[in-house]
């Protein structure tokens, strides 16, 4: 917040910092010891966990026939199974199963699928005897089964995924598998919708199976719903029929095989948008209604991106169809289920809020997971990063292709940054066989890490041997499932390179390299001496072998050099007739780690110029910020203000914040050029949050200019900052946007509100926080609670209910939590402290609970 809210009481945390926060909370807190990767029997256990081996494979699922409908009063699945496997390699007597929070009505053998009846057409079910523990259902067959023979078992059961066992081995306490949105009907203005979640073993919540990612099967799934509902699943819909009793089943067929997580179903009311590549593929956007106009803006480059991605991997997209949903409540960002893929309702927005920024890398992540992760699986979890690392790698060549190599560098370094967060609080190997959940495995080291880890193979193999490499891995392990050695010897086979240093020491080691760069010109010998000390601690993790290049400028001539650090202090020499105006080590700007090279003022000013890379003239501007007094730093800041780079102009706009030194008339209209002219809405918004700290603004009529922008961003920062000095008209100006549709412009209305602090605006808060999404949401209440801090004791009291309803039950952790910290502002209230302390330790979420330990509420 923009001010201190009370003496004593801790300030609600943004949003940014949340998010950082919770990229790191994922697994354990510890930092991980030098870990011994090869594979122990099982049953042994390292620091970092017990030793997870794949999943022994007694049968093989080959087909599922599944038949579902609903109890939305129970919110509980009738369903019944028809199951095809056969023994996978040595005979059976059992068919062992994944079955969580079950009541299993029968089990029957079948001899043959034709409805249950024989082919004379008689009954050919046959009752079985099994056990079942509320998690295992084990069945036991009519005799010992080899691997020749084809069986069919049908289970009738009912699955309860509100109900289901806790506290067993890896499980997830807030884990349901298959969700039940608004099934009262008693939430205003939330649609009643039923999606799933499978990832990583949850799918076995709703459908009894094999559940773990070396398994793949194939299914039909009839979905029976109410007639006014789509539904959506994987694979094709080969009929749609009414039942006569206000209801339809659906006939989704997925025909080629996928790993059990994958599998999905939705139903609800949404709009279907569908539109046709070339080549045939039908692509289709479900949407809530009132987004049904948006949707090709939402989702419209996907037929670019399959294109790309198709040539780019070298394999075709190697699905019947690619639909994408976006549905109320999700427990992620998003989820590549084969064919159907699952986004939360945040990718849902109006075309005038897309100028602020689209959704564009998720949706090429997830995409690409129809490759990296579908087409070809990880066969464990702790191999996560063959799927995800890809993924991630994925946004990057998107944004490379479609915006630009600055963009994608951008991109990069925000990810660079995330990881390296993480490390601080942990470093695990990428490759994780011994781990204690693998839902920590979803880390910023399997995604962040694993990226940049591709992009540095990239650049050392070079492009044409990267992508064969990657079109030769798909095309070998297809509809099949993988380990990091299987990537590894695909590489090498296209390099005739022994890679195995390279995948060892990014894949199968934890850390990073930090290295620390002395530099040294000795004029009598005409060379320039670099002392490179590899700093980390080499005994937690290795001294690293990393092949990279150094830009040497002498007499504004420059000269590349390509170099391989391989020890942990090492010395190189290049050729200076004089001393250097700048030496740039890792000119590529490709290496996952940190650098430690002293420059002088004269150097950054020369890299800002000279340098052709984002990461180097970002890196100059950054190190130069604060120095606006030195005319040549003042000159390159304004100059850097028209930078062909959006983000390198906003970082030069931002430096003039309370400006008032020299040539400040001048600079100011440059300032305020960017304001109205620039192409990018960021730089808009930051010229007019720069010129809004140079003083009144009431009577600007820039500020009331950007009230009409085209990007809601700019009109809220615009919106907050013409209100700052409560000019005349502030009414007007806030009954004109109080009811905007973007929650941006909405919460800059709130805030003037706090400040006004009025009882009847109290209602206004709580109609405007119903209705958003949960990342506008969490923004809103610490809106919200500065509004609660300046208010009567009675609205406080008012808003207890409120705020515990929240807490307690919003769907989304950061909101519950976000919601936890406003009550934190009224624990002069009685009976508040005890409150969040009941709220605290009824909270079932491990994010949220690790989240309440760190930041000292427990």
């Amino acid at each position: 917040m923009s001010d201190t809210m009370r003496t004593g009481f801790k300030p609600i945390l943004s949003l940014l910092f949340l998010i950082s926060y919770l990229a790191l909370a994922a697994e354990a807190k510890d930092r991980a010891s030098y870990p011994d990767t090869t594979r122990r029997a099982p049953g042994l256990v390292s620091a970092q966990g017990p030793y997870r081996p794949s999943r022994t494979l007694k049968n093989d699922i080959i087909h599922t026939k599944l038949h579902v409908q609903f109890d939305w009063l129970r919110q509980q699945v009738q369903g019944m199974a028809t199951i095809t496997f056969r023994p996978y390699f040595y005979p059976q007597s059992t068919l062992e199963l994944d079955a969580k929070g079950f009541d299993i009505h029968a089990v029957y053998q079948l001899d043959t699928l034709r409805n249950g009846a024989s082919a004379a057409g008689q009954p050919s079910r046959e009752p079985l005897e099994y056990t079942y523990d509320s998690r295992k259902l084990t069945i036991q067959l009519r005799r010992p089964y080899t691997r020749q023979e084809t069986l069919y078992v049908q289970i009738d059961y009912t699955a309860k995924p509100n109900e289901q066992p806790r506290g067993g081995a890896d499980d997830h306490p807030t884990d349901k598998g298959l969700y039940f949105i608004n099934a009262d009907g008693l939430e205003e203005g939330k649609p009643r919708q039923i999606w799933t979640q499978g990832e990583t073993e949850a799918n076995s919540a709703w459908f009894p199976t094999v559940d773990a990612p070396n398994e793949k099967f194939i299914h039909d799934f009839f979905i029976t719903v109410d007639s006014t509902f789509r539904t959506l699943s994987n694979g094709l819909l080969i009929s749609s029929i009414p039942n006569g009793d206000g209801t339809r089943t659906d006939h989704w067929r997925q025909s080629r095989p996928h790993a059990p997580y994958l599998a999905m179903l939705a139903a609800g009311d949404f709009a279907v948008v569908k539109e046709m590549m070339p080549n045939g593929l039908e692509l289709s956007y479900y949407v809530e209604p009132e987004y049904a106009q948006h949707a090709k803006a939402i989702f419209g480059r996907t037929p670019e991106m399959i294109a790309f991605f198709s040539n780019t991997f070298g394999v075709d997209y190697p699905w019947e169809k690619y639909a994408q949903i976006a549905v109320r409540d999700f427990t992620a960002g998003a989820m590549e289920n084969t064919t159907a893929t699952v986004h939360e309702e945040g990718v849902q927005a109006d075309s005038r809020s897309l100028i602020d920024g689209n959704s564009d890398g998720v949706i090429a992540h997830e995409l690409a997971h129809h490759w990296f992760g579908n087409l070809v699986t990880c066969e464990e979890w702790g191999q996560l990063p063959l799927n995800e690392s890809f993924a991630n790698y994925a946004e990057y060549l998107w944004s490379e292709y479609h915006n630009g190599d600055d963009e994608a560098d951008w991109l990069n370094l925000q990810e660079t940054r995330q990881y390296l967060a993480e490390a601080e609080q942990k470093q695990v190997p990428l490759i994780r066989y011994f781990y204690k959940d693998r839902e920590g495995m979803f880390d910023s080291h399997s995604y962040a890490k694993g990226g940049r880890i591709l992009h540095m193979l990239r650049r050392y193999v070079g492009d044409d041997a990267f992508f064969l490499a990657l079109k030769n891995y798909l095309r070998s392990h297809r509809f099949d499932t993988a380990e990091i050695n299987d990537l590894r010897l695909a590489f090498e086979k296209v390099t005739g390179q022994d890679l195995n240093w390279f995948f060892d020491q990014w894949f199968m080691r934890p850390g990073h390299p930090q290295l620390k760069v002395e530099q040294e010109f000795m004029a009598s010998a005409q060379k320039v001496r670099l002392k490179v000390s590899q700093v980390q601690d080499t005994v937690a993790t290795t001294v690293y072998r990393l092949p990279l290049k150094v830009d040497v400028w002498v007499a504004n001539e420059k000269k590349t050099y390509e170099v391989v650090i391989d020890k942990s202090r090492q010395v190189l020499e290049f050729p200076a007739t004089q001393r250097p105006d700048l030496i740039l080590f890792d000119a590529e700007a490709q290496l996952l780690g940190t650098i430690e090279q002293d420059k002088n003022q004269r150097e950054w000013v020369y890299q800002y110029y000279h340098a052709d890379k984002f990461q180097p003239k970002y890196d100059a501007l950054t190190q130069l910020e604060g120095k606006l007094a030195d005319t040549t730093v003042r000159n390159l800041m304004v100059k850097a203000m028209t930078d062909p780079f959006w983000k390198i102009r906003q970082m030069a706009v931002s430096n003039f914040v309370e400006y008032d030194g020299p040539a400040f008339a001048a600079i100011e209209r440059v300032i305020r050029s960017r304001a109205r002219i620039d192409a990018h809405p960021q730089v808009r918004a930051e010229a007019i949050l720069t010129l809004a700290s140079y003083g009144d603004n009431a009577n600007d009529n820039l500020f009331r200019d950007a009230l009409s922008d085209s990007s809601y961003f700019v009109v809220s920062v615009a919106l907050d900052s013409y209100l700052m000095n409560k000019p005349d008209d502030a009414g007007e100006v806030t009954a004109r946007f109080e009811n905007s549709p973007n929650d941006a412009i909405v919460a800059s209305v709130g805030n003037y509100y706090a400040n006004l602090a009025k009882p009847e605006h109290f209602d206004w808060f709580l109609e405007k926080m119903k209705r958003m999404k949960p990342t506008d949401k969490y923004n809103f209440l610490q809106v919200f609670g500065k509004y609660l801090i300046k208010s009567t004791p009675d609205i406080q009291r008012r808003s207890i209910p409120i705020l515990e309803g929240l807490a307690r039950n919003n769907q989304a952790y950061f909101v519950r939590f976000g919601s936890y910290q406003v009550l934190g502002l009224l624990t002069d209230i009685q009976g508040v402290a005890s409150l969040r302390k009941d709220i605290r330790n009824s909270e079932r979420d491990p994010k949220l609970k690790e989240m309440y330990t760190q930041f000292g509420e427990f």
